[in-house]
């Protein structure tokens, strides 16, 4: 890395740059090195078996030891998902995170047996300092309770990272402490770190108020069976009006979905939703009136796995639609889940219930992102010197950094970097300076960066032409080929329609074995001939290229 001197402040983005998710931003000064966030991203297609994607931490496991905290804004999984392989990588003194996101983050570390005594809770009240760094925080609102952006104060000056924000003037929750921004604001802020995950909506997002207004009227016009309600479980402020609104028609709800479960009962426990006796078992819903039943649901992305996927299906095993039920869809596709949403949507249809989705005649949902509008709001209150839009796509950031300049931010203070980007502060001067290790890293079951371009290959290569195996049994003691080697598939052909080409197939592997055996048998020799040998007549008869796996079974026979 090329800093300018030692006495700069480097601040730096291992995630969320240039992508949606996977947040992970850095600031260091001399020996202190503080982290916001530590979030993953759920894998594309195209990343066969992967289960989720974090952030490269090798810088900070090289730097270690300077490292004094990890901070969380709020406790979205694009924001604490990556906490449990961080602390299996790196050794983190002390989190610091709000209430709800404490108890989102204990259970994600229970869940993975991961013992970690240092979890404390801030408030807006609360500063931490060290040596060289002060940390303070305000409230903002978002879809999830207990969302702050952080102030960072250096030798070098001040740096106000937002988290994912909107302004709501009239929100389900407490409203954003914009006083205390504008105060920050007023005090003199270097470097302004904004959300630019909707800076390519125009005006301003709807309230979350008006999404309520839209959910009671369905609750209360569709009175006569049962209502079916798809939505982020994440949400924590549209299940809190859904249980309120439960509450006051006289029904009881159902929960199916795990992650909504560990939702509800984390904000229960937190005072964020109340009314614990409205909660019934899958069994008890089954034995209620229709016009008394509530079933809240994973699902709204199309999942092929989560709840409203398979009671759409037909086979979810507690739940069969009825022909009076009403399935609400209270979010917005994410990019690339259209397809499979539609899908779902046809499949209710086609089982004869009725199902809402918002649209403009039906506001049943919010974001919790702030719009143009809201954007530029934020960059007033905090009227910073430079300006790094950061959590976004490219054309985001791009769309983002228009917008700061549109409200009086030179150009040339502002920065659209990509992860590892290094901008170093100096005397309250910022210049880009240098990089940082930084890519994703791939997360396999219980497997941290191990799964390299070469595995993600076979398995693409599998996805697509198949597999096709080689068992030969050989006769060691007197280097002879027992019998004809035997040809499985798996992807590749239709074994009953090409039993010519898969004869031909034990042909040519037989060739290829005799042609490698003598007095001494070396086994990667015979593998590689075969894989040749098949590779190429496979790809001239049908254009593919599976996977040649040849098993060569040792039988050793007595003289």
């Amino acid at each position: 890395m090329k800093f300018f001197n030692n006495d700069d402040t480097k601040v730096f983005a291992l995630g969320g740059l240039g992508e949606v998710g996977k947040n992970m931003y850095c600031v260091m000064h001399n020996n202190e090195i503080i982290i916001t966030d530590a979030g993953i991203i759920f894998p594309e297609s195209e990343l066969m078996g992967v289960d989720y994607v974090i952030p490269d931490f090798t810088f900070l496991k090289k730097n270690e030891s300077k490292i004094k905290a990890l901070f969380i804004t709020h406790g979205h999984e694009d924001h604490i998902g990556g906490i449990p392989f961080l602390l299996q990588t790196v050794h983190i003194p002390v989190i610091y995170a709000p209430n709800q996101a404490v108890g989102l983050i204990r259970k994600k570390l229970e869940d993975r047996n991961i013992k970690y005594k240092n979890l404390i809770a801030y408030t807006e009240k609360t500063k931490v300092k060290f040596k060289n760094i002060e940390v303070e925080f305000f409230r903002t609102t978002h879809s999830i309770p207990d969302s702050h952006g952080i102030c960072i104060t250096t030798p070098n000056g001040t740096i106000v990272t937002t988290g994912d924000f909107k302004f709501d003037l009239t929100p389900v929750g407490p409203m954003a402490n914009l006083h205390k921004m504008a105060k920050i604001g007023e005090r003199g802020v270097t470097l302004l770190m904004s959300d630019s995950t909707n800076a390519l909506s125009e005006g301003m997002s709807i309230s979350e108020s008006k999404v309520d207004n839209a959910l009671s009227e369905i609750f209360t016009t569709k009175t006569d069976g049962r209502i079916i309600i798809a939505t982020f479980a994440s949400n924590i402020y549209r299940l809190k009006h859904i249980v309120d609104t439960c509450k006051r028609n006289n029904r009881k709800i159902a929960v199916f979905g795990r992650s909504m479960e560990n939702n509800i009962e984390i904000s229960i426990q937190g005072g964020y939703i109340r009314h614990k006796d409205i909660f019934v078992t899958p069994e008890e819903a089954n034995h209620l009136p229709d016009n008394r039943v509530c079933l809240l649901c994973t699902g709204s992305q199309g999942e092929p796995l989560a709840a409203l996927s398979r009671i759409a299906n037909g086979t979810h095993k507690q739940i069969k639609l009825r022909s009076n039920d009403v399935v609400v869809f209270s979010s917005n596709p994410i990019p690339g889940n259209a397809i499979s949403i539609s899908k779902t949507i046809n499949k209710l249809y086609m089982r004869g219930v009725e199902v809402y989705t918002n649209t403009s005649l039906s506001d049943i949902h919010a974001s919790g992102h702030a719009s143009e509008e809201e954007l530029k709001l934020m960059l007033r209150l905090i009227k910073p010197k430079y300006f790094m839009p950061f959590h976004g796509e490219y054309r985001m950031l791009k769309r983002h950094a228009d917008i700061g300049i549109s409200c009086g931010i030179p150009k040339e203070n502002t920065f659209v970097l990509g992860n590892g980007d290094v901008l170093s502060i100096y005397k309250g001067e910022i210049k880009r300076a240098g990089t940082v290790p930084a890519g994703d890293v791939y997360v396999d079951g219980n497997r941290i960066g191990d799964i390299g371009n070469a595995v993600l290959k076979d398995r693409k290569i599998m996805a697509n032409d198949g597999i096709v195996i080689v068992i030969s049994n050989l006769d060691t003691t007197h280097n002879q080929l027992l019998g004809k080697p035997n040809i499985t598939t798996r992807g590749f052909v239709q074994v009953n329609e090409n039993e010519e080409l898969l004869h031909t197939l034990e042909e040519i592997s037989k060739k290829a074995i005799l042609s490698k055996l003598g007095n001494r048998i070396n086994y990667s020799d015979i593998k590689l001939e075969i894989s040749n040998q098949l590779s190429s007549y496979i790809y001239e008869k049908t254009g593919r290229k599976p996977i040649i796996l040849p098993v060569i079974m040792d039988i050793k026979r007595n003289a």
